[in-house]
C-alpha cells in the first residue's frame, strides 16, 4: 500500500494470470496489475497482440487457445491471482444456432476457466493464498436474446465462482465475480451488426436501443473501470470477500 492509500506496489511479489489479456478488459487488467507491481502473464490466442502488451508491461506472453479442453487438461499454474477473462460472442435465435458454435463458448468460457481453476489451486493452497477473479456479466444474471450460449456460459461461471469459494476459503483463496454491462472493447464492438440483424434494426441503432436500454447510465463501460475493481478485488483490503459478484451495469440489473 502507498502512502497515500493507492494500490500501488500492492501486488509486488504476487505473480497474475490473465486470459484474453492482449486486448479489451484482459489488456487493462494487465497493466493495471503490472503498475501494482505484480509480475503479469497474458494468455492470449493471438499471440503477437499478448507479446505486444507483454513487452509494454514487462510481463510475459503465453500464446494458448483456450478452447482445446484437451490441452488443458493436465496442466499445473504457479499463480497467485487468477483472471478468467477470455470469451467470446455469437448472436443467433437458438433454432439457428449452431451445435459447434454453442460448444465452443461453453469450452472456452466455462470448461476452460474450471481447467484453469483447478491447475491454479494446488498452489495456492500450498502458498495459502490467492484470488480467482472471473468476469463474468451482467448476463450472469439476466438473460438477453439471441445470446443462449453465452448467458448460459456466464450463468455456470458464476455458480462455479462460488464453489471454488466455498472450497477456496479455508486455505486461503477468494473467488468472486465481476459483472459489467456491455465494455467499450472489440468484443463488444464485433457484435453490433450482429445485432443489427437479428433485431431488423441499422447498425447505429444498436447502441442506444439494445446495448444500453436497460442501463441507467447511458454509456459503455471503460475497460480500466473494470480493472480498477479487479485489482481491488486482488487486493488485501478484499481478504474477506468471496463467493461474491459485484455489479457494473449502470443500474441494469436494479430492475
Amino acid at each position: 500500500m502507498a502512502d497515500d492509500g493507492s494500490l500501488d506496489d500492492s501486488l509486488a511479489g504476487r505473480r497474475a494470470l490473465i486470459t484474453g489479456g492482449a486486448s479489451g478488459i484482459g489488456a487493462a487488467c494487465a497493466r493495471a496489475f503490472a503498475a501494482a507491481g505484480a509480475a503479469v502473464t497474458i494468455a492470449d490466442l493471438d499471440g503477437d497482440a499478448a507479446r505486444r502488451v507483454a513487452d509494454e508491461i514487462g510481463g510475459t506472453a503465453w500464446q494458448v487457445d483456450l478452447s482445446d479442453v484437451e490441452a488443458l487438461a493436465e496442466l499445473e499454474l504457479d499463480a497467485d491471482i487468477l483472471i478468467n477473462n477470455a470469451g467470446i460472442q455469437h448472436v443467433s435465435p437458438i433454432e439457428e444456432f449452431e451445435r459447434e458454435r454453442f460448444e465452443l463458448i461453453m469450452r472456452l468460457m466455462l470448461e476452460a476457466p474450471f481447467l484453469l481453476i483447478r491447475a491454479a489451486l494446488p498452489g495456492m493452497y500450498q502458498r495459502g493464498w490467492g484470488r480467482v477473479i472471473n468476469l463474468s456479466s451482467v448476463h450472469g444474471l439476466r438473460a438477453s436474446a439471441y445470446k443462449s450460449a453465452y448467458v448460459a456460459a456466464k450463468h455456470g461461471l458464476e455458480g462455479l465462482s462460488k464453489v471454488t469459494a466455498l472450497e477456496g476459503g479455508p486455505h486461503g483463496v477468494t473467488s468472486n465475480c465481476i459483472e459489467p454491462a456491455y465494455v467499450n472493447t472489440p468484443l463488444v464492438q464485433r457484435q453490433i451488426a450482429d445485432q443489427a440483424r437479428v433485431h431488423g434494426i441499422p447498425e447505429e441503432d444498436v447502441v442506444p436501443t439494445i446495448m444500453l436500454t436497460e442501463s441507467v447510465i447511458k454509456r459503455l463501460v471503460e475497460p480500466e473501470e473494470v480493472a480498477s475493481l479487479a485489482l481491488w478485488l486482488a487486493s488485501e483490503h478484499a481478504g474477506m470477500v468471496t463467493g461474491a459478484s459485484y455489479t457494473m451495469d449502470g443500474g441494469w440489473s436494479a430492475r
